[in-house]
């Protein structure tokens, strides 16, 4: 579907930063990207154009697919949206008493997860739209990975809990992160036997859900996204992962501009791609993984500098050599 060349720019991309970018469940044609400009906005890759966007009152913080013509949006404005694709119906489904930072749809519960500044998760029921449960995490939530039935928390403090979505009366499990700098990205491998969490350390861990001690012994941490200037080693958070549902290897985009793509099982990378024009905010695998979808917008790590570069998204076709494990 995707023009044959490797890799083009999107046309009409964000006029803030982009946040979240998030392909359809069942084509690589059209991508949903949530940005600081308050819109949300559905492209299709195919023509390279915009074909249509929607409006929050404030930034938008993340967004997802139900299905190939529902989408739902949180952000600044505190409110979950849903719209339709087909008709532009849009609807507030209800709101936190702070910023949602994370909006996801669980396929195996069919229920839509929120997560907030306010140190809540809500559970809500997309055919009725409405929310059918709220759940304290105690700390603020930056992150949040579907892995099946089950949904990985990370919050400030370092904290990861586990919910299962059909029993929500407790956390399945409580964990510290293991690495020692703040949570920034949460992914679940497409196996669903564990998680890989990213900090603004640039750090990866690779997780296991199996809390037994032989699986424990197999989790590790590695260094990424760290580059030697003039001597000096430079540390970059690294601000997304998105995982190959094919492979279960996973790409990670940090402030250093680049993309490095992983073979988490077997401890590799896999390969590195070009220098982008500045920091990868989000990233996001095509369904089929044959689609990398790359956002790059500066997330003022050094403060204001003058000429910020402009907010793009890159849109890569990814062979298997650089996404198989070796």
């Amino acid at each position: 579907m995707i023009e044959p060349r490797i890799e083009f720019r999107l046309k009409n991309s964000p006029g803030d930063c982009v946040q979240s970018v998030k392909f359809s469940p069942n084509s690589s044609q059209f991508l949903l990207v949530a940005s600081w400009d308050k819109t949300v906005r559905l492209y299709d890759l195919v023509g390279n154009h915009m074909r249509l966007q929607y409006q929050h009152s404030a930034a938008v913080l993340d967004c997802c697919f139900q299905d190939a013509v529902h989408v739902f949006s949180g952000g600044l404005d505190n409110q979950l949206k849903t719209f339709d694709l087909n008709t532009n119906a849009e609807a507030v489904l209800g709101s936190h008493d702070s910023a949602i930072r994370c909006v996801e749809f669980s396929n195996d519960v069919n229920v839509v997860v929120t997560g907030s500044w306010d140190n809540t998760i809500k559970v809500w029921d997309p055919r009725q739209q409405r929310e059918v449960g709220t759940h304290q995490q105690n700390y603020k939530v930056y992150t949040m990975g579907m892995c099946g039935d089950r949904v990985v928390v990370g919050t400030a403090n370092r904290r990861v809990l586990i919910w299962d979505l059909r029993n929500m009366a407790h956390p399945q499990m409580r964990r510290d992160s293991s690495l020692k700098y703040q949570t920034r990205c949460i992914r679940c491998f497409p196996n669903k036997q564990g998680y890989v969490v990213s900090s603004v350390e640039g750090r990866v861990a690779v997780e296991y859900l199996d809390p037994s001690p032989e699986v424990q012994k197999k989790k590790y941490a590695f260094k990424c996204h760290r580059m030697k200037e003039e001597g000096i080693e430079i540390i970059h958070p690294v601000n997304d992962i998105s995982f190959h549902s094919g492979y279960n290897t996973f790409a990670t985009g940090g402030s250093d501009g680049y993309v490095n793509i992983w073979d988490g099982f077997n401890k590799k990378r896999l390969c590195q791609f070009h220098r982008y024009p500045t920091s990868i905010s989000s990233l996001a695998f095509s369904h089929d993984g044959n689609t990398l979808a790359i956002a790059c917008s500066y997330l003022y790590e050094k403060g204001e500098i003058p000429n910020i570069p402009e907010n793009s998204i890159y849109i890569r076709r990814v062979t298997d050599q650089e996404t198989k494990p070796k």
